[in-house]
């Protein structure tokens, strides 16, 4: 039987693993100059003005709602369909996180309700703190008017760009790029094994603010800093440093640096190489036995390049179907494509369905539960061969013949 396709797959090669062993025989394991050496590929490659490198997305989600100064009852919105790190930041800090819907077609939050919500937080005095759009699948989500919400009331703008390093977006005839903070003021990246490159774990802040980021390297340290001009007794000696703030220990160390620099320098001809893989499964889709059956993730009018970090399908909604129906459709092709050797995925469980966030929140909105019935997400990873996005296609067809996606 042929190997078992995953839905992601890092791709690690012999430079990788060159530059890592470079480093195991150096002098530097933990914090040294490859954490620098990283953090200006991710500024190259973003146009970022300042990028600090540390242990997670999850990490860099938390730091960045630190920053940003979110504290015990304070306000953050973020999308519903997203991993629970996007809300989970807001908590870390003592805040209340609320959700807002999405467009079922996008999974991209729904600005029309980011608007009215944002408005009607407003109205009772408690205007949010923080907006954490979600760059959904390798598309950005519409960061300039997420941008021109938040200036309303004052919110900053966090991006959280795990899936989009390498898309960009377009806005009044100009091309941005994701995580670039041209709209935001901070983006967030992940190097988790199936992200666009990876550091094993590990994930980054980014920002245009010299302050925010001054406070970014202060908390990824348990908020120790050895900066004369800020230190109150700069002449103790030159083993002197301050705690200033309440930190974390976030450091991303030089051996996961290595890796990443090795990986940003393919960056380019791995999103180009997921491209190709998404157009040809948007070929296929478009026709028999796919079309009237399962549709792509619609993409947005100011999408320039989708990153394409997963590729997801939805199950299309029969006349007279319920969404529990659809739910059970898409059960049963997962398990047979599992079964058939394609190993998908779901993303997202909207975050409020978690019990943790359902007993405090109650109803999930429709524009989610909708997305969620319907969603898969199949194989999609720059590794992949040819004849694996055949083999994807043929046995996805395979099911929808059989009637196992009726």
């Amino acid at each position: 039987m042929a190997s078992p396709i995953p839905y992601g797959r890092q791709w690690i090669d012999d430079d990788d693993i060159a530059a890592v062993v470079e480093c195991l025989r150096g002098d530097w394991l933990t914090q040294g100059p490859a954490v620098e050496r990283f953090e200006q590929s991710l500024r190259d490659a973003t146009g970022a003005r300042h990028a600090v490198a540390v242990a997670s997305g999850t990490a860099a989600l938390h730091l960045a709602a630190l920053a940003a100064g979110v504290g015990p009852g304070d306000i953050g919105l973020t999308s519903a369909i997203t991993f629970t790190a996007s809300a989970n930041c807001v908590a870390y800090c003592g805040g209340d996180p609320h959700f807002i819907g999405i467009d079922p077609a996008t999974g991209l939050m729904d600005i029309s309700l980011l608007e009215a919500r944002v408005r009607e937080l407003a109205n009772k005095g408690t205007p949010p703190k923080v907006i954490v759009p979600v760059d959904l699948a390798g598309q950005p989500a519409d960061l300039p008017a997420v941008r021109r919400i938040a200036d309303t009331v004052g919110a900053l703008v966090i991006e959280d760009a795990a899936h989009s390093l390498g898309a960009r977006y377009t806005h009044n005839n100009t091309t941005f790029r994701a995580g670039s903070c041209e709209h935001t003021d901070f983006a967030i990246l992940s190097f988790h094994p199936v992200k666009h490159v990876t550091t094993a774990e590990g994930g980054a802040v980014l920002t245009n603010n010299p302050e925010l980021a001054t406070k970014l390297r202060d908390l990824r340290t348990h908020g120790i800093h050895r900066d004369p001009k800020r230190l109150t007794r700069p002449d103790e000696g030159p083993w002197y440093y301050e705690q200033a703030s309440l930190g974390f220990h976030y450091r991303l160390s030089d051996m996961q640096c290595a890796l990443g620099i090795s990986q940003m320098k393919k960056l380019e001809a791995f999103v180009v190489r997921r491209n190709e893989i998404a157009a040809r499964y948007d070929d296929a889709f478009a026709k028999a036995p796919f079309a009237g059956k399962i549709v792509p993730l619609k993409k947005t009018e100011h999408l320039n390049r989708n990153a394409y970090h997963l590729y997801v399908i939805r199950l299309m909604r029969q006349p007279g179907e319920t969404l529990d129906a659809v739910a059970a459709r898409r059960k049963a092709l997962f398990l047979n494509l599992r079964e058939r050797g394609i190993i998908p995925q779901v993303h997202y469980i909207p975050v409020p369905m978690q019990p943790y966030y359902r007993d405090k929140l109650g109803r999930l909105d429709d524009g989610s539960r909708e997305y969620y019935a319907s969603c898969l997400s199949i194989p999609m990873y720059p590794k992949m061969t040819d004849g694996d996005v055949a083999r994807t296609i043929d046995t996805l067809a395979e099911c929808i013949n059989a009637g196992d996606n009726r």
